[in-house]
């Protein structure tokens, strides 16, 4: 029997030819027999793939055996079969789209200047010794329905909007404490932890693997409170049966810990939705009916 899996990865390093990768890479996933979505740009590759178990790992030891794609960060989650609709590889300027191509800093071992990478073990640690913060690198839908204790959560509604957040003076009082950034498999709160270094904040850190690999170590038995949102059409995955429900529905305040999008196909808005008020949402009527 067939056991649908999903590979969350990246890898930060420098490529000369980001088209030759990504024409590459999508005659990788049609041989291989996946489907997902794949950012490349000259600073290293970013995606999502699913597919049955030995059609993903064929993908996998075929990506890693590109010398610049050896130590690419891989994390995996359970499947449904049919999360992906196809194939989508494109060239990007940014890795992440923060809005400033200009600052990030990419060697042949990654990142220039990041924040210290703590493992799930070494997060435990730190918060014994330390009163930490922890600070989101996602956007504002994301942390809503799971997130870690007392997370500075920066209102915003895409990644391009972090800098400008970074620039306005709100979390300066951080600059001398210790701060842990966070995301889902890792690869945003590298980027945010180098901007944050690049603009005096003095100790940073970020979790290496993202919320994806804390949950792989620990569950729902550690520090993370909530469901993981995933960018597929699982919508959000939960790391044992005993995850607590964070979220709030946005139009009547029920628990949940689901996410629908606005019906209207030229807005891209996004709310957190109970299942009786998660068909047909649109921006008007959310405004009309959110709690006030």
């Amino acid at each position: 029997m067939a056991i649908p899996k999903i590979l969350l990865f990246y890898v930060f390093t420098q490529l000369a030819d980001p088209e030759a990768i990504r024409l590459w890479q999508r005659e990788l996933c049609e041989s291989a027999g996946v489907r997902g979505r794949i950012v490349i740009s000259k600073d290293g590759m970013n995606g999502t793939v699913g597919g049955d178990l030995p059609a993903v790992k064929r993908y996998l030891r075929r990506t890693r055996e590109y010398a610049p794609f050896a130590n690419l960060d891989a994390k995996w989650s359970e499947g449904t079969g049919d999360d992906f609709p196809r194939v989508n590889v494109k060239v990007r300027e940014e890795l992440v789209s923060f809005g400033a191509p200009g600052e990030l800093v990419v060697g042949r071992d990654g990142v220039v200047g990041g924040g210290t990478r703590l493992s799930p073990t070494e997060l435990h640690t730190l918060t014994a010794e330390k009163d930490v913060t922890f600070f989101d690198g996602r956007n504002r839908i994301e942390a809503a329905i799971g997130h870690f204790p007392n997370a500075v959560i920066p209102d915003v509604d895409t990644t391009r909007e972090f800098v400008a957040e970074l620039d306005s003076g709100r979390y300066d009082h951080l600059k001398d404490s210790p701060v842990v950034t966070y995301c889902t498999g890792g690869i945003r709160c590298e980027v945010l932890s180098a901007l944050m270094v690049g603009r005096g904040f003095t100790e940073v850190y970020q979790l290496d693997g993202g919320i994806a690999r804390y949950g792989e170590e620990f569950g729902d038995s550690g520090l993370w409170s909530g469901s993981l949102y995933v960018f597929d059409d699982r919508l959000s995955v939960d790391f044992s049966p005993d995850a607590v429900t964070v979220g709030r529905c946005e139009r009547c305040d029920a628990p949940t810990n689901r996410t629908a999008n606005c019906v209207d196909p030229s807005c891209r808005a996004q709310f957190v939705v109970c299942d009786r008020h998660a068909a047909g949402v649109t921006c008007a009527e959310h405004a009309a009916t959110a709690p006030a």
